[in-house]
């Protein structure tokens, strides 16, 4: 950008170096055009019969039908005669030399004077030459001037032009990492939707099992023991059915199949005692102590001494049997198992189905 404004600085040297030239010459052309006109032959002024006045200054020339006069010229120093005159005193001096022949020639030819006389055109010719010469002039500053305006501000544009460049560049860069950013996302997003579509197939899976759950434990409920089966209920109650399946996600379901089924599994490890009322062989009921094996076998005594076997039936329920001959022994029994009796072994009726 500075070997531009160096360029606009010789160039302005060297136009006014021509400028200069050109002013020399057209004043050279003005000296010699002006001595051109000075040595020009003319009409020369008769000098009045004074030799000491001054020649008297060329006037307007009359037209020539005007007959000349012969005035002679006062002897003051007040100017000569008018035009008219002239021819008068032209004629009336045959004694000068002959070599005054031609300016009397001359002077019979009208002469102009005033704006048409050949110096008047040639000052008006230098006139418009020295205007013409300051408006190229002032044309060549104007010039000058536009291309220094147009230099400085071809150097902000293009600091501009570098900046946006640069700035585009920065924009392509983030356009690079954010396609970049959505081919992994999309990747990403592939990806959980195959995910999705597992989760979906696998819930519909457990879907199913849970609902096989909650079916088989229904079964089971009728094979129950009495005090289980009352422990139970509440989550019993909770396993949906019909319309009310789709409401209740499918892990609710499992935690309340999950709950259900550590309850059995932990009855059917242990031996509990509970108090039931039983209908006993004569018809009468009464309250008896029930020892539960598990959910496989129990036996129950009555206050009176009256005693039995229980098992679950193969159609639901419990079928209870009397035999007052295991008495003793599931008293001795119950008497281990509140720790009132050191433990030992009770030999006790067991079926294995």
């Amino acid at each position: 950008m500075h070997h531009d404004s160096s360029d606009v600085s010789l160039l302005s040297i060297g136009r006014a170096t021509q400028v200069m030239s050109l002013v020399a010459v057209v004043g050279a052309l003005a000296s010699g055009t002006a001595s051109a006109a000075i040595q020009r032959p003319g009409p020369q002024p008769q000098p009045s019969p004074t030799p000491q006045q001054p020649a008297p200054p060329a006037a307007t020339p009359a037209p020539p039908s005007a007959a000349p006069a012969a005035t002679p010229a006062p002897k003051q120093s007040t100017p000569a005669a008018t035009p008219a005159q002239q021819p008068s005193a032209t004629a009336a001096a045959p004694q000068q030399p002959a070599t005054s022949a031609p300016a009397a020639t001359s002077a019979q030819q009208p002469v102009s004077a005033g704006p048409t006389a050949p110096g008047a055109t040639q000052a008006d010719a230098l006139e418009r030459a020295r205007l013409t010469l300051g408006k190229w002039i002032e044309t060549q500053q104007i010039i000058s001037r536009e291309r220094n305006d147009w230099s400085q501000a071809k150097e902000v544009l293009q600091g501009r032009v570098e900046l946006v460049g640069k700035e585009v560049n920065v924009l392509q860069e983030r356009i690079a990492l954010t396609q970049k950013s959505i081919a992994e996302s999309d990747k990403e997003r592939d990806a959980l939707t195959q995910r999705l579509e597992a989760l979906k197939s696998t819930s519909g899976e457990l879907d199913s099992a849970v609902k096989a759950l909650e079916e088989r434990i229904k079964s089971l409920l009728s094979k129950l023991p009495d005090p289980l089966a009352t422990k139970l209920q509440p989550l019993v109650q909770r396993m949906p059915s019909g319309e009310a399946a789709s409401r209740i996600s499918t892990a609710e379901r499992f935690q309340n199949v999950l709950g259900i089924l550590n309850e059995l599994n932990r009855a059917n490890s242990e031996i509990t005692v509970s108090y039931e009322v039983r209908k006993l062989a004569d018809g009468s009921s009464t309250e008896v102590q029930v020892i539960y094996i598990g959910l496989a076998q129990a036996y129950y005594i009555s206050p009176r001494g009256d005693a039995g076997i229980g098992r679950p039936g193969p159609d639901g329920g419990w079928n209870w049997t009397a035999d007052k001959s295991i008495a003793g022994d599931i008293l001795l029994a119950l008497e281990v198992i509140q720790g009132k009796h050191p433990p030992t072994f009770v030999p006790l009726p067991l079926t294995i189905q």
